[in-house]
């Protein structure tokens, strides 16, 4: 039976392609954004997130360990030591404050089904439907395609959000399932892009041109990051390849934010850009007329 590893699955999601949505968040991804606010996409893995400040200091964690992973040191501070823990959640079954949470769990497509039906009304209310992000989506393809084929047959809209990261047969059999594609450009320069994400970009900007030529609408998604992708250059490459390319339906831009930053302690990963402030309005509207004046819909977001 096929199963996929999912982090979660959210409700009346209005961001995430037209009208009110549920989104599906698969783990894995290829990349890895200095920016991102979804840290626990990232790895292909269950990992165990602490929420210190919820722990009450029962101790039921400690007790049920088998690796002894959960500390308390005489001063009353308390440890927990990743390099010993191998992810059997018993500790999470006994946390009582939910302060130790699992990210990640296996699902099947029945049982994904099962949570997008409960919203049919407000999809047809509001000609929304289902998205599949993450992390990146197409790492896990054969539940995917087998996701979508069983929305497609119930009726329902369904939209993907990619990386691009991926090779292009792929996509190729999951489009013929895809209403629309919501399509991540994080930087024009292939250099600067593999600096800030791991990974050059030739695949990705190759794989949206033959998405354009494929007749799928396409959503461009681009993250502005202050010192990073802001630059007038970029954006004027940016707004030239995006203007020669079919398909394209409109281009939000999303100012960068700090709201994920307190998820990198929770996983005990580094955040790269403490200390980096959002763009301001009018700096974001200023990049939007700059990418408007090639012809291109241009929507920024929140």
């Amino acid at each position: 039976m096929l199963k996929a590893l999912i982090f979660d699955i959210k409700k009346f999601a209005i961001h995430d392609g037209p009208g009110i949505r549920t989104t599906v968040f698969f783990k894995g991804c290829p990349l890895a954004c200095a920016w991102c606010h979804n840290p626990e996409a990232m790895s292909t893995k269950p990992e165990l997130v602490l929420f210190e400040s919820k722990c009450i200091s029962c101790g039921e964690c400690f007790r049920v360990c088998p690796q002894q992973a959960h500390e308390m040191l005489p001063d009353g501070t308390r440890v927990y030591h990743r390099d010993l823990c191998t992810l059997c959640g018993k500790c999470t079954e006994v946390c009582y404050a939910e302060a130790l949470v699992m990210e990640g769990r296996e699902v099947t497509v029945e049982e994904v089904m099962v949570e997008l039906r409960k919203d049919l009304p407000f999809y047809q209310n509001s000609e929304g439907g289902i998205t599949l992000s993450g992390g990146e989506p197409t790492l896990q393809h054969e539940f995917v395609l087998a996701l979508l084929k069983t929305c497609k047959a119930e009726g329902l809209h369904t939209a993907v959000d990619t990386s691009g990261q991926t090779p292009w047969h792929i996509f190729e059999d999951l489009l013929p399932y895809i209403d629309i594609v919501l399509y991540d450009i994080k930087h024009i320069d292939s250099g600067h892009h593999r600096t800030h994400t791991g990974v050059p970009n030739q695949r990705i900007l190759e794989n949206l041109q033959r998405l354009g030529q494929s007749g799928t609408p396409i959503e461009i998604r681009m993250p502005v990051i202050p010192t990073v992708n802001d630059d007038g250059q970029d954006i004027e490459a940016t707004a030239l390849l995006l203007a020669g390319i079919q398909g394209i339906t409109r281009i939000e831009l999303l100012p960068y934010h700090k709201l994920g930053a307190s998820k990198y302690a929770r996983l005990g990963m580094p955040y790269q850009l403490d200390g980096l402030e959002p763009p301001s309005a009018p700096e974001m509207e200023a990049i939007a007329q700059r990418m408007r004046a090639h012809g291109l819909e241009v929507h920024v977001g929140s």
